[in-house]
């Protein structure tokens, strides 16, 4: 399990990485889930960054796409649901 912190843009920042996983009606608690339990983290094909996969407690079932920034941290650039 990552112990990772969790890099944040602003919440009222509209090109920052809460907007923009907002935009696919994702929290930032459901991201925190995700990369804190993944099921798994794969490559990303299309872009290259790592992609996790989870399911929060609620139920929903989310690929979170980020950026490693360093051993300690991460920064989420998009979330969305996805069908196991």
């Amino acid at each position: 399990m990552p112990n990772w912190d969790i890099i944040w843009d602003l919440d009222d920042d509209p090109l920052g990485n809460v907007a923009h996983i907002d935009e696919h009606g994702v929290t930032k608690d459901e991201v925190a889930e995700v990369l804190r339990d993944p099921l798994t983290i794969d490559v990303s094909r299309s872009s290259g960054n790592p992609i996790a996969f989870g399911i929060t407690s609620s139920g929903r079932s989310l690929a979170v796409l980020f950026e490693q920034v360093d051993d300690d941290r991460v920064y989420p650039l998009t979330a969305y649901d996805v069908e196991f």
